[in-house]
């Protein structure tokens, strides 16, 4: 039996019938030239065939129950695991929109998993308009975070679009980092080692971890300091409790336009994220005529997982910062969220890498009390609306020679934080991913409408126009008429 790190166990703590805890990826391919009618049906098939399974995807909790996921959280091999139950295959009535997958895949985000099965399951999705299909997969929060979902789903893909009989996505190991153990991580020992070892590191870090709370205090204190701290946001319509219930939507933007905007803004690619989001926000506030009079305030996941490690679980830090969504004038919001994220680095990069983890759960731990108490979206959110920004593979990728076309991640909410904002690059290209209550936040999916209108309004403010062709020459006057010659005599 493998233990649960603690920020794994968190998201177990605060599962509930409206607030479930999984995440997804949603994949859309293009079928492969002269596929056969029964091509998705004969993958399906193969897929299945595959009888052995990877970790992640053949743990299930070791211990049923509220009280089980709570104390004693541990994953354990389900050796009789059901794929007919796991993996399933539905159709959109042909030809199905972008907008019928987005709501068939709302629908079966809102579906909790089963506590009792290993926490995932993948739906092939096909009868997508322009001859494509789509792969959804959703996997509990606690086994899984969205750097290495993604690079767990990365690694059962190919760059070879002749590549075929590939393997299914839980019959792929992750690449588990050099050095790293597995033996007797269930074990009694192995569990009084780690808490020696846990309480020894803390005793180390615990001069730099109230370093950095210090600072939150004394920023919380003057704000004029331009660190941006929890409980900062005001109460807004994205702060209040959520139904089960959840709508999805996406936008696609190319990687290079967003980049070129960010060099000319003299700030870094997250920065144009936080920018689009935030003056989305703005609008869809005003609209709602309930745009607050203080910036709402971004939490935003950090990456601190070594590049070599390809493991599962949860290894992320965070900081939050302002969208300055106060802010009327673009470009005075633009230089707000560039100041409030250069502080938020600064901050975080005081902390050693071995700090993060600790620093992390008591950043989080009074969100993580609100919803174990019933107190979320009843009160201060400690930060108004989650927003991530996770790299994916730089290349084209196929599945079975179908042609990977895009790549949505599909999040997770909770009660007072009805929205998520996760993005995703894959071939040079800038996936979002909008997931919101349906109840809390009615016509949420205008918000990838405006980050459009966004980005365009940006560049044509900090972008110097297109270069105009060379004009013509002006045309010259016409010569008069010559006089008729005399004719000779």
């Amino acid at each position: 039996m493998k233990r649960l790190g603690t920020l794994d166990a968190s998201w177990l703590a605060v599962e509930s019938e409206d607030t479930p805890m999984h995440v997804g990826n949603l994949q859309i391919f293009s079928l492969p030239d002269n596929a056969p009618e029964t091509f998705l049906r004969d993958m399906l098939a193969r897929m299945k065939e595959d009888g052995e399974l990877a970790p992640p995807w053949c743990y299930k909790l070791g211990y049923s129950g509220f009280l089980g996921r709570l104390v004693a959280p541990m994953w354990k091999t389900d050796k009789h695991l059901d794929l007919d139950y796991h993996v399933r295959h539905s159709a959109l009535p042909r030809p199905g929109s972008e907008r019928e997958l987005g709501i068939l895949v709302s629908r079966l985000h809102s579906n909790p998993l089963d506590f009792s099965r290993p926490l995932w399951e993948c739906h092939i999705i096909e009868g997508l308009e322009n001859n494509r299909f789509a792969l959804y997969t959703k996997m509990h929060h606690s086994m899984i975070d969205g750097i290495s979902g993604v690079r767990l789903m990365q690694r059962v893909l190919s760059t070879d679009p002749a590549e075929t009989n590939m393997l299914p996505p839980w019959s792929v190991r992750p690449e588990r980092k050099r050095g790293s153990k597995t033996a007797g991580e269930g074990s009694i020992p192995a569990a009084f080692s780690q808490a020696m070892d846990a309480l020894k590191l803390q005793a180390d870090l615990t001069p730099r971890l109230w370093g950095a709370m210090s600072r939150l205090v004394q920023s919380a204190r003057h704000p004029e300091d331009g660190l941006t701290t929890p409980f900062a946001g005001p109460v807004s319509l994205l702060n209040h409790r959520v139904t089960g219930q959840r709508r999805f939507a996406t936008q696609h933007y190319q990687l290079e336009n967003l980049k070129a905007l960010a060099h000319a803004a003299q700030g870094s690619l997250n920065d144009i994220v936080l920018y689009l989001c935030g003056t989305a926000l703005r609008r869809f506030l005003i609209e709602q005529d309930h745009i607050p009079d203080t910036p709402l305030t971004a939490g935003i996941p950090v990456n601190i997982r070594p590049a070599d490690d390809q493991g599962t679980g949860t290894q992320i830090s965070f900081m939050i910062a302002s969208l300055a969504t106060d802010q009327a004038d673009p470009l005075t919001r633009l230089a707000h969220i560039k100041q409030s994220t250069r502080r938020a680095k600064e901050h975080l990069q005081k902390l050693p890498r071995k700090a993060l983890t600790q620093y992390t759960m008591l950043l989080m731990s009074p969100y993580i009390l609100q919803l174990m108490s019933g107190m979320g979206g009843r009160m201060r959110p400690v930060f108004n609306v989650t927003i991530s920004n996770v790299p994916g593979p730089e290349q084209t990728l196929y599945y079975e020679g179908a042609k990977l076309e895009a790549m949505y991640p599909v999040s997770l909410i909770a009660h007072g934080g009805a929205l998520n904002i996760t993005c995703l690059s894959y071939a040079g290209s800038l996936n979002f991913g909008f997931t919101g209550c349906r109840d809390t936040l009615p016509s949420m999916q205008k918000l990838a409408v405006y980050t459009g209108e966004a980005l365009e309004e940006l560049a044509g403010l900090i972008l110097p126009p297109a270069a105009k062709p060379a004009a013509k020459p002006a045309a010259q006057p016409r010569k008069a008429a010559r006089k008729k010659a005399t004719p000779k005599t």
